[in-house]
Formats: structure tokens, C-alpha cells, sequence
């Protein structure tokens, strides 16, 4: 998948430029994984639950393994961003996006969205399905993203992946007839 990402230069209210670049998704190969890693770890997400380098690699390794892991590159191939979707991660049937992370100076610029579109396009099989998910109560900037783009709070796990944290699991259903 190919997209385009635009922002524009303000100086004291005044539009400059637009800078333009192109943007591809696909399936991570080995190199990808330690930049992952990095973007990961300069995350909340990557804060709280991978701090430890290794555990965080080990985690992308097993994903890049089973085909699960895609990146967001710009024109030069550099990873702008990234995710690690399972298609059949929840009940054995429906698609999860188990972590997304944008490279923290490229927040704001759509590539969270496209990475998202690219999950929904990619992850099943099915014409109707339905699209998980799960965020952090400290994630809210996250979270107001998944809910523009759809996706509803279907439940409520306090404590789940670590105390004193409530997870958030979220859906998305949809009847897409373009499959």
C-alpha cells in the first residue's frame, strides 16, 4: 500500500510549504526490527511494558517469524512507523492489532491512519468482519484516533497487562463488500 502524507510549515501564521512525501506499508524483513524497537520504546506504550531492549525485540523477532509485522517507510526506506497485526487473534477468528507506534517526530501526519487502513484491507479474508484492538487508559490520544476511525469500546479489563492500568478492547465492525 502507498499513501501520501502532507504537512505544512507555519512561521508566525504563515503557510510556507507543504511537504509531501509518499509512504509505503509492507511486510517487515529483519533490518526493519531494530528501528521497530526503537520507535517502540520512545512510546508510553514502550515505556511501560518494554523497556527491556531485549524483550521488545524478542517480541517483533516472533512477530516478523509469523508474518504479523509490517512497517511504514518513506521514500528512502526509512521506518517511520510500524505494526503487529494477528488475523486470527481474537477467539481464533477475528483480526488484532496487537501494538502500532509511529516514530514520535512523524506523529500527527496520517501514518497511524494508514497503517490502520492497511490492517482493515489486509488482515482477513472475510467480506463482514469485525476489527480488534485493545488500548490504555493512558493512551488517549490513541484512543481518540481508534474511535474517529470507528472503533467502539466493547469492554473494560482493569489490571490486565499490568496493575493499575486499565485496557481498553475495542472493535470495529464492518460489512466490506470489496473483498
Amino acid at each position: 500500500m502507498v499513501g501520501s502524507i502532507g504537512r505544512y510549515i507555519s512561521i508566525s501564521g504563515l503557510d510556507l510549504a507543504v511537504i509531501r512525501m509518499n509512504i509505503v506499508i509492507k511486510e517487515a524483513e529483519e533490518k526493519h526490527v531494530i528501528f521497530c524497537v526503537n520507535i517502540l520504546q520512545n512510546t508510553g506504550l514502550g515505556t511501560i511494558y518494554f523497556s527491556n531492549y531485549q524483550k521488545a525485540a524478542d517480541l517483533l523477532l516472533h512477530a516478523l517469524a509469523q508474518r504479523e509485522l509490517f512497517v511504514a517507510l518513506n521514500d528512502h526506506g526509512d521506518c517511520l512507523g510500524f505494526m503487529y497485526f494477528m488475523p486470527k487473534g481474537v477467539f481464533g477468528s477475528y483480526p488484532y492489532l496487537h501494538i502500532l507506534a509511529v516514530k514520535e517526530e512523524c506523529r500527527n501526519l496520517g501514518i497511524g491512519k494508514q497503517l490502520i487502513k492497511y490492517f482493515e484491507e489486509n488482515s482477513s479474508d472475510y467480506s463482514s468482519t469485525k476489527y480488534f484492538l485493545t488500548v490504555d487508559d493512558f493512551n488517549q490520544q490513541a484512543r481518540k484516533l481508534y474511535e474517529s476511525l470507528g472503533y467502539q469500546c466493547v469492554g473494560k479489563l482493569k489490571d490486565f497487562y499490568k496493575s493499575g492500568i486499565t485496557s481498553y478492547i475495542m472493535m470495529k465492525a464492518t460489512n466490506n463488500n470489496s473483498k
